[in-house]
Protein backbone atom coordinates (compact mmCIF):
# COMPACT_ATOMS: atom_id res chain seq x y z
CA UNK A 1 0.00 0.00 0.00
CA UNK A 2 3.03 2.53 0.42
CA UNK A 3 3.15 2.93 -3.64
CA UNK A 4 -0.83 4.15 -3.49
CA UNK A 5 -0.35 7.62 -2.55
CA UNK A 6 2.37 8.13 -4.99
CA UNK A 7 0.35 6.46 -8.00
CA UNK A 8 -2.35 8.96 -6.94
CA UNK A 9 -0.16 11.83 -7.00
CA UNK A 10 1.68 11.08 -10.50
CA UNK A 11 -1.97 9.90 -12.27
CA UNK A 12 -3.75 13.45 -10.66
CA UNK A 13 -0.45 15.39 -11.65
CA UNK A 14 -0.97 14.10 -15.14
CA UNK A 15 -4.29 15.35 -15.90
CA UNK A 16 -3.02 19.25 -15.43
CA UNK A 17 -0.20 18.18 -17.75
CA UNK A 18 -2.70 18.34 -20.79
CA UNK A 19 -5.41 20.20 -21.35
CA UNK A 20 -7.74 17.73 -21.03
CA UNK A 21 -8.67 18.73 -17.34
CA UNK A 22 -9.37 22.27 -17.81
CA UNK A 23 -11.47 21.25 -20.62
CA UNK A 24 -13.36 19.34 -18.93
CA UNK A 25 -14.30 21.60 -16.13
CA UNK A 26 -14.93 23.95 -18.66
CA UNK A 27 -17.65 22.18 -20.00
CA UNK A 28 -18.71 20.75 -16.99
CA UNK A 29 -19.55 24.24 -15.65
CA UNK A 30 -20.94 25.91 -18.75
CA UNK A 31 -23.14 22.67 -19.13
CA UNK A 32 -24.04 22.75 -15.20
CA UNK A 33 -24.89 26.36 -15.31
CA UNK A 34 -27.23 26.25 -18.35
CA UNK A 35 -29.15 22.76 -17.48
CA UNK A 36 -29.74 24.65 -14.33
CA UNK A 37 -30.60 27.84 -14.65
CA UNK A 38 -31.98 27.64 -18.57
CA UNK A 39 -33.35 23.80 -18.99
CA UNK A 40 -34.06 23.23 -15.76
CA UNK A 41 -36.66 25.93 -15.37
CA UNK A 42 -34.76 27.38 -12.14
CA UNK A 43 -35.80 30.75 -12.31
CA UNK A 44 -39.66 29.85 -13.37
CA UNK A 45 -39.91 27.28 -10.06
CA UNK A 46 -39.61 30.34 -8.10
CA UNK A 47 -37.78 27.99 -5.43
CA UNK A 48 -34.11 28.36 -4.10
CA UNK A 49 -33.33 24.59 -4.50
CA UNK A 50 -30.70 23.15 -6.59
CA UNK A 51 -32.81 20.39 -7.49
CA UNK A 52 -32.52 21.08 -11.20
CA UNK A 53 -28.50 21.12 -10.82
CA UNK A 54 -28.55 17.25 -9.30
CA UNK A 55 -31.39 16.16 -11.81
CA UNK A 56 -28.96 16.74 -15.28
CA UNK A 57 -26.01 15.03 -13.09
CA UNK A 58 -26.60 11.56 -14.38
CA UNK A 59 -26.89 12.74 -17.88
CA UNK A 60 -23.78 15.22 -17.82
CA UNK A 61 -21.86 12.34 -16.58
CA UNK A 62 -23.06 10.07 -18.88
CA UNK A 63 -20.80 11.63 -21.66
CA UNK A 64 -18.39 13.81 -19.33
CA UNK A 65 -16.89 11.05 -16.72
CA UNK A 66 -16.08 8.46 -19.62
CA UNK A 67 -13.73 10.89 -21.51
CA UNK A 68 -11.85 10.74 -18.26
CA UNK A 69 -12.15 7.50 -17.60
CA UNK A 70 -11.15 6.27 -21.02
CA UNK A 71 -7.35 7.21 -20.91
CA UNK A 72 -6.86 5.27 -17.80
CA UNK A 73 -5.35 2.09 -19.08
CA UNK A 74 -6.04 2.09 -23.01
CA UNK A 75 -3.47 5.10 -23.17
CA UNK A 76 -1.40 3.26 -20.82
CA UNK A 77 -1.90 0.15 -23.32
CA UNK A 78 -1.81 2.01 -26.72
CA UNK A 79 1.48 3.82 -25.53
CA UNK A 80 3.60 0.78 -24.29
CA UNK A 81 3.82 2.21 -21.04
CA UNK A 82 1.89 -0.36 -18.89
CA UNK A 83 4.88 -2.77 -19.15
CA UNK A 84 6.84 -0.38 -17.09
CA UNK A 85 3.50 -0.02 -15.04
CA UNK A 86 3.55 -3.72 -14.43
CA UNK A 87 7.21 -4.09 -13.86
CA UNK A 88 7.11 -1.48 -10.66
CA UNK A 89 7.33 -2.84 -7.33
CA UNK A 90 3.74 -2.09 -6.99
CA UNK A 91 0.42 -4.93 -6.63
CA UNK A 92 -2.14 -4.72 -9.39
CA UNK A 93 -4.77 -3.59 -6.28
CA UNK A 94 -2.80 -0.30 -5.95
CA UNK A 95 -2.14 0.65 -10.06
CA UNK A 96 -6.37 -0.01 -10.60
CA UNK A 97 -7.15 1.84 -6.87
CA UNK A 98 -4.47 4.66 -7.51
CA UNK A 99 -5.68 5.68 -10.73
CA UNK A 100 -8.85 5.27 -9.88
CA UNK A 101 -8.73 7.63 -6.75
CA UNK A 102 -7.01 10.20 -8.79
CA UNK A 103 -10.05 10.26 -11.41
CA UNK A 104 -12.32 10.35 -8.61
CA UNK A 105 -10.35 13.17 -7.10
CA UNK A 106 -10.11 14.96 -10.37
CA UNK A 107 -14.02 14.67 -10.87
CA UNK A 108 -14.39 15.65 -7.07
CA UNK A 109 -12.81 19.10 -7.68
CA UNK A 110 -14.82 19.85 -10.74
CA UNK A 111 -17.38 19.55 -8.96
CA UNK A 112 -16.39 21.80 -5.72
CA UNK A 113 -15.74 24.64 -8.44
CA UNK A 114 -19.91 24.73 -8.85
CA UNK A 115 -19.91 26.32 -4.86
CA UNK A 116 -21.23 29.55 -6.64
CA UNK A 117 -24.20 28.14 -7.35
CA UNK A 118 -24.48 27.14 -3.75
CA UNK A 119 -24.10 30.87 -2.88
CA UNK A 120 -26.73 31.88 -5.45
CA UNK A 121 -29.17 29.80 -3.76
CA UNK A 122 -28.91 30.64 -0.89
CA UNK A 123 -28.47 34.34 -1.57
CA UNK A 124 -32.07 34.35 -3.58
CA UNK A 125 -33.40 32.39 -0.90
CA UNK A 126 -33.29 29.98 2.04
CA UNK A 127 -32.72 26.69 0.23
CA UNK A 128 -32.62 23.22 2.57
CA UNK A 129 -28.71 22.92 2.57
CA UNK A 130 -28.77 19.84 4.12
CA UNK A 131 -30.52 18.61 1.28
CA UNK A 132 -27.47 20.34 -1.11
CA UNK A 133 -24.45 18.62 0.84
CA UNK A 134 -26.30 15.30 0.52
CA UNK A 135 -26.93 16.25 -2.96
CA UNK A 136 -23.05 16.58 -3.89
CA UNK A 137 -22.24 13.62 -1.58
CA UNK A 138 -24.61 11.64 -4.39
CA UNK A 139 -23.62 13.00 -7.35
CA UNK A 140 -19.66 12.58 -6.10
CA UNK A 141 -20.36 8.44 -5.73
CA UNK A 142 -22.47 8.62 -8.95
CA UNK A 143 -19.31 10.05 -10.73
CA UNK A 144 -16.95 7.69 -8.71
CA UNK A 145 -19.51 4.55 -10.22
CA UNK A 146 -19.22 5.87 -13.41
CA UNK A 147 -15.53 6.10 -13.46
CA UNK A 148 -15.06 2.53 -12.03
CA UNK A 149 -16.98 1.23 -14.95
CA UNK A 150 -15.41 3.41 -17.46
CA UNK A 151 -11.97 1.89 -15.57
CA UNK A 152 -12.72 -1.85 -16.54
CA UNK A 153 -13.64 -0.20 -20.23
CA UNK A 154 -10.62 1.33 -20.95
CA UNK A 155 -8.84 -1.69 -19.39
CA UNK A 156 -10.67 -4.05 -22.33
CA UNK A 157 -9.44 -1.37 -25.41
CA UNK A 158 -6.53 -0.23 -26.47
CA UNK A 159 -8.31 2.45 -28.13
CA UNK A 160 -9.67 5.07 -26.41
CA UNK A 161 -12.53 5.73 -28.25
CA UNK A 162 -13.98 2.33 -28.22
CA UNK A 163 -13.41 2.37 -24.48
CA UNK A 164 -15.59 6.13 -24.10
CA UNK A 165 -18.27 4.44 -26.68
CA UNK A 166 -18.18 0.94 -24.42
CA UNK A 167 -18.69 3.03 -20.93
CA UNK A 168 -21.40 5.46 -22.22
CA UNK A 169 -23.05 2.51 -23.28
CA UNK A 170 -22.83 0.27 -19.58
CA UNK A 171 -23.32 3.61 -17.47
CA UNK A 172 -26.48 4.07 -20.00
CA UNK A 173 -28.13 0.68 -19.24
CA UNK A 174 -27.49 1.02 -15.76
CA UNK A 175 -29.00 4.37 -15.85
CA UNK A 176 -32.07 3.20 -17.99
CA UNK A 177 -32.52 -0.43 -16.13
CA UNK A 178 -35.50 1.33 -13.58
CA UNK A 179 -37.22 2.84 -16.77
CA UNK A 180 -40.56 0.98 -17.07
CA UNK A 181 -39.81 0.58 -20.96
CA UNK A 182 -37.37 -1.70 -19.88
CA UNK A 183 -38.90 -3.13 -17.24
CA UNK A 184 -41.95 -3.63 -19.55
CA UNK A 185 -39.59 -5.60 -21.86
CA UNK A 186 -38.81 -8.08 -18.85
CA UNK A 187 -42.37 -8.20 -17.62
CA UNK A 188 -43.79 -10.40 -20.03
CA UNK A 189 -41.72 -14.02 -18.83
CA UNK A 190 -39.61 -12.41 -15.59
CA UNK A 191 -40.38 -13.20 -11.98
CA UNK A 192 -40.93 -10.19 -10.01
CA UNK A 193 -37.72 -11.03 -7.97
CA UNK A 194 -35.74 -10.48 -11.15
CA UNK A 195 -38.12 -7.46 -12.38
CA UNK A 196 -36.65 -5.89 -8.75
CA UNK A 197 -33.30 -6.70 -9.26
CA UNK A 198 -33.18 -4.84 -13.23
CA UNK A 199 -34.90 -2.08 -11.04
CA UNK A 200 -32.96 -2.13 -8.20
CA UNK A 201 -29.92 -1.08 -10.33
CA UNK A 202 -30.77 1.51 -11.82
CA UNK A 203 -28.38 4.84 -10.73
CA UNK A 204 -31.47 7.17 -10.95
CA UNK A 205 -33.49 5.39 -8.25
CA UNK A 206 -30.46 5.45 -6.14
CA UNK A 207 -29.25 8.86 -6.88
CA UNK A 208 -32.68 10.87 -6.75
CA UNK A 209 -33.29 9.52 -3.04
CA UNK A 210 -29.31 11.14 -1.81
CA UNK A 211 -29.83 14.40 -3.84
CA UNK A 212 -33.33 14.85 -2.34
CA UNK A 213 -31.39 14.25 1.17
CA UNK A 214 -32.33 11.05 1.88
CA UNK A 215 -29.42 9.20 3.22
CA UNK A 216 -30.34 5.19 2.85
CA UNK A 217 -27.21 2.78 4.24
CA UNK A 218 -28.40 0.74 1.08
CA UNK A 219 -28.26 3.17 -1.91
CA UNK A 220 -24.55 4.34 0.14
CA UNK A 221 -23.52 0.65 0.10
CA UNK A 222 -25.03 0.59 -3.71
CA UNK A 223 -22.60 2.35 -5.12
CA UNK A 224 -19.89 1.49 -2.74
CA UNK A 225 -19.97 -2.18 -3.97
CA UNK A 226 -20.79 -1.27 -7.38
CA UNK A 227 -17.09 0.92 -7.11
CA UNK A 228 -15.68 -2.02 -5.76
CA UNK A 229 -17.16 -4.91 -8.06
CA UNK A 230 -15.90 -2.91 -11.24
CA UNK A 231 -12.73 -1.98 -9.78
CA UNK A 232 -12.06 -6.04 -8.96
CA UNK A 233 -12.88 -6.59 -13.03
CA UNK A 234 -10.56 -4.19 -13.70
CA UNK A 235 -7.42 -5.68 -12.14
CA UNK A 236 -8.62 -8.72 -13.34
CA UNK A 237 -8.89 -7.28 -17.05
CA UNK A 238 -5.65 -5.78 -16.63
CA UNK A 239 -3.73 -8.58 -15.58
CA UNK A 240 -5.18 -10.84 -18.10
CA UNK A 241 -4.33 -8.29 -21.53
CA UNK A 242 -1.01 -7.53 -19.60
CA UNK A 243 0.69 -9.68 -22.33
CA UNK A 244 -1.55 -8.08 -25.30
Amino acid sequence: MMQLPVIFKRELASYFATPLAYVFIVIFLVMSGVFTFYLGGFYESGQASLAPFFNFHPWLYLFLVPAIAMRLWAEERKSGSIELLMTLPITRFEAVTGKFLAAWAFAGLALLLTFPMVITVNYLGEPDNGAIITGYIGSWLLAGAFLAIGSCMSALAKNQVIAFILAVSVCFLFIVSGFPLVLDAFSAWAPQWLLDAVASLSFLTRFDAISKGVIDLRDLLYFVTLIAAWLAATAVVVDLKKAD
